[in-house]
């Protein structure tokens, strides 16, 4: 075992995770004029962000949207050179298929919740419609310090809302279950409205309004040659701004000495790295294993942080031989039974897809919730079956692919449920009796890339004393919307 102390001394950071988060860590740090090793246990840079391809065709294996409302993820993008390479989605229609058919995605809700009955209309039934319309009338619903979403809008607005729209919109954010999924720390925005009105439609009234005064350009963004390219560049900013990146190398052990000036050892294989400061930007549970000895509160309520498992099955088609309806895809309520649970056609969502393969249709299923193991342990073939199965069914296509991708992500999304918010806040304080550490990416305030660049600002933001970054993100959680359909 060799100890590396050649980069070390004042201002040296080690990042663990080199996904979005900790190639954002890194990214920022070096901007600060730290010197920074990056350290990945797999053989690459990305995370849940995979550029891959099909059929000869670049497409996105991971994530395939990052939210541009916020503008962390975007500026990013800027920042390393990929300005030109932004580009809207084609088109926003989405649809929901549901009662037996494709039906318009709603517009005029706030994920899945209506400020109006007539917002819903077509996709639930009368009886549900007239449910809605009941809000107005209900004494208030005392939510405490947080409710799941479900559970709160059922109440207010019945079953049928959560079932039918709420549901597959949260789960395609999440893979999760909408009863169990936390108000406050998901979808911020009603929480609040929901403690400021007595009526929840009105609240949602109120928060489109406001939207709709500050709201300019588009809601989601994507990248010519997929999302995926992102940490591709981002990492080629970091090694040529000096820092250094080093893929296949997991960390087993992290310490804190108190001795010598203090600083942190960090072991990988042969190799020892002594540093200031630690950003650990890793999934939850080997966040877990790695505090167990330092910090074993936080480590102890990482280990509770659950996890939902998913699969993306890409499909190529002939385009003379693959009608699609029109639009960027569907959403699926579990409540109808389905295997799959979207359906992206990223051909016609994503433009630079089209022009770059005009003779290629290329779409996307995505299987797979919290809670569903039987259907993951099916092999990728069964998963591609299931998948033609139920496109067929929603729309009619029935040609067969010229080639398949199954890209499985165990234990890819983490799990919100109620009182996610007091569980982060634990772990921080846990952390906070130990100097130069931080903590960011997906477990703690927000899921969607934006939210994952946030936390690793805000965790740079920590180690250099700054800690109002993490108090923005206790206080206001980044709410992660669905790009329409896909996951």
């Amino acid at each position: 075992m060799r100890e590396v102390q050649a980069r070390a001394g004042t201002g040296q950071v080690v990042v663990i995770g080199a996904g979005i988060a900790g190639l954002a860590a890194a990214h920022r740090l070096l901007e600060r004029g730290a010197r920074v090793t990056v350290l990945e246990a797999s053989g690459r840079v990305g995370g849940k962000l995979l550029p891959g391809e099909i059929a000869g065709a670049r497409v996105d294996l991971g994530a395939e949207s990052m939210l541009a409302r916020r503008p962390e993820a975007v500026a990013l993008a800027r920042e390393v050179g990929l300005a030109d390479r932004l580009q809207p989605p084609a088109t926003a229609t989405a649809s929901i298929w549901t009662r037996g058919a494709l039906r318009p995605m709603p517009k005029g809700h706030v994920m899945g919740v209506p400020g109006t009955a007539a917002a819903l209309s077509g996709v639930l039934s009368d009886e549900g419609l007239a449910r809605i319309d009941r809000d107005a009338e209900l004494p208030r619903t005392e939510i405490g310090d947080d409710v799941a979403v479900g559970r709160y809008v059922a109440e207010r607005l019945g079953r049928e809302v959560v079932d039918r729209l709420v549901e597959p919109l949260l789960g395609g954010v999440y893979a999760g279950d909408a009863y169990r999924i936390s108000m406050r720390s998901a979808v911020p925005q009603l929480f609040q409205a929901a403690r400021d009105h007595a009526s929840l439609t009105e609240g949602v009234r109120e928060i489109q309004a406001k939207a709709a005064a500050r709201q300019t350009g588009p809601v989601f963004m994507g990248l010519r040659g997929g999302v995926g390219t992102l940490p591709l560049a981002v990492a080629e900013s970091v090694r040529a701004r000096g820092g250094e990146i080093l893929t296949g190398t997991p960390v087993t052990e992290l310490s804190h000495s108190a001795a010598e000036g203090g600083g942190w050892r960090v072991v990988a294989g042969e190799r020892v790295l002594r540093a200031d400061a630690v950003v650990l930007a890793v999934p939850a549970p080997a966040a877990a294993r790695l505090l167990r000895t330092e910090s074993p509160g936080a480590a102890a309520e990482l280990g509770g942080v659950e996890y939902a498992s998913m699969a993306l099955v890409t499909l190529a088609y002939r385009r003379a031989e693959a009608g699609l309806p029109e639009g960027s895809g569907f959403l699926v309520p579990p409540v109808d039974g389905r295997t799959i649970k979207a359906s992206t056609f990223a051909s016609q969502k994503w433009g630079w897809i089209a022009d770059e393969n005009p003779g290629l249709v290329v779409l996307r299923t995505s299987v797979g919730r919290y809670g569903e193991t039987e259907i993951l342990q099916r092999d990728d073939d069964e998963l591609v079956a299931v998948s033609r199965h139920d496109l067929k069914a929603a729309t009619g296509l029935d040609a067969t692919p010229v080639a398949t991708r199954v890209t499985r992500w165990d234990d890819g999304l983490p799990q919100y449920p109620v009182g996610h918010h007091a569980r982060v806040a634990r772990i921080r304080e846990h952390m906070a009796k130990l100097p130069g550490l931080a903590v960011c990416g997906a477990p703690y305030d927000g899921v969607g890339i934006p939210a994952c660049v946030a936390s690793a600002y805000a965790a740079v933001d920590q180690i250099h004393g700054d800690l109002r970054g993490v108090e923005e993100l206790t206080a206001h959680p980044v709410q992660s919307l669905h790009g329409g359909a896909g996951e």
